[in-house]
């Protein structure tokens, strides 16, 4: 069962939404009457280490683009985000960038001015905080149709706990991917099909290999950005890469797998509410790897679940996020809510794509058993929240 529900999918009903603002106070007045766009906001990390950011621009010149055939190499865009030392000075990086955020909305049918980009809380280019040496690296891959910033309460959490994320935009495949030459990149990628979705996903997991031996590089001192622009203070060197894990969210997950499979320097992976392609299926892995579903999706209705998991041959679990949706795992469960109160989206179409879950409980249930599965695979820490059910955290289930 391949899920297809995305943010995409989520803020492409928004044109047929009506257009009202929820003012101050409870009173509803028309978009067009409303004092100024809404800024939505993403949950501040809970975490002792500040967020800083940085962006990479990267060409594998070894490969073609698969989806533009006319591009002669692949280009990426990837953010490191990692525990930073300060950040007076330094701006917070909004959750897209102005043409993206631009291509975004029209993407989704939401008139210019009704929305304003939320800002995150990664400040750009502060200097690395070095404090406890070298830190695990985490690398992310969004849903299809996602992008590198998709999932950015999950990865200001890890970052604020001291590990250091790297988000990959998948180009032509991510909806909106911005240059910086002003280039705007847009998915090109051919509709969904068995084979398409099995090409894309190993075509993801060749961009996470390249992206791997970029930050071998980068860290050994060379600067793979391709405008060269200058690292943040500190970066090079403070990347552990004997402890590397991967997560991502629908196709992101699928993503770690096959990445696992082909890069023995993944040693650990989650995968977030996404069915599996391609050889790990069968194959299975030989290190860590955990399930995180939404109330609909397990292995009994997955035959890509269930396959994958007679083949795991180390440690593994599979949890359940009840009364959750598919978006429940992206930052889609901490937007939609705040969209959906001012524009007058339907209360059906929310509960289909994040379910009925307190959004701010899924948050802080899926932070948590993101950072204690990491905690536990790369830093050896066990706070016994992976052996059992929990009573702070009711809402998840150990399925057997």
């Amino acid at each position: 069962m391949a899920i297809k529900l995305s943010r995409r999918s989520m803020l492409g009903a928004l044109a047929g939404a009506s257009a009202s603002v929820l003012l101050p106070g409870g009173t509803t007045v028309a978009a067009s009457q409303a004092p100024g766009p809404l800024r939505l906001t993403l949950p501040r990390p809970t975490g002792p280490f500040r967020n800083g950011t940085t962006t990479l621009h990267l060409i594998d010149p070894a490969r073609r683009d698969p989806w533009v055939p006319s591009h002669p190499v692949r280009e990426l865009m990837v953010n490191l985000w990692y525990p930073a030392r300060e950040t007076d000075g330094h701006p917070v990086m909004p959750w897209l960038e102005p043409l993206a955020w631009q291509q975004f909305q029209a993407d989704n049918g939401i008139a210019e001015g009704l929305l304003a980009v939320p800002p995150t809380h990664g400040h750009l280019d502060a200097p690395v905080d070095r404090s406890g040496g070298p830190r695990p690296v985490l690398l992310f891959s969004p849903g299809s149709g996602g992008n590198r910033n998709g999932n950015t309460y999950q990865v200001e959490e890890l970052t604020s706990y001291g590990y250091v994320v790297v988000t990959i935009d998948h180009t032509h495949d991510s909806s909106q991917v911005q240059f910086p030459d002003g280039r705007l990149e847009v998915r090109t990628i051919p509709p969904d099909t068995l084979e398409i979705n099995t090409e894309a996903t190993r075509v993801r997991a060749a961009d996470t290999r390249f992206v791997l031996d970029a930050l071998c590089a980068l860290n050994s001192g060379h600067n793979p950005d391709v405008e060269r622009r200058r690292l943040p203070e500190a970066l090079v060197g403070s990347l552990d890469l004997a402890r590397v894990a991967m997560f991502g969210h629908s196709m992101g997950g699928a993503t770690a797998a096959w990445a696992m499979l082909d890069d023995r320097r993944v040693r650990a992976g989650i995968n977030l509410d996404g069915a599996f392609y391609g050889p790990a299926v069968s194959a299975g892995l030989d290190r860590p790897f955990m399930l995180m579903s939404s109330e609909e999706h397990d292995r009994d209705n997955d035959s890509t679940w269930a396959e994958f998991w007679s083949h795991l041959r180390d440690w593994r679990l599979n949890l359940k996020l009840r009364q959750s949706g598919h978006n429940s795992y992206n930052d889609v469960q901490a937007l939609l809510p705040q969209a959906a109160s001012t524009i007058g989206y339907p209360p059906d179409l929310v509960v289909q794509l994040i379910g009925t879950i307190d959004p701010a409980r899924t948050i802080a249930t899926v932070r948590a058993y993101l950072r204690a599965f990491f905690d536990l695979h790369l830093r050896r820490r066990d706070e016994h929240l992976l052996d059992g059910p929990s009573p702070r955290f009711p809402d998840i289930e150990f399925l057997p």
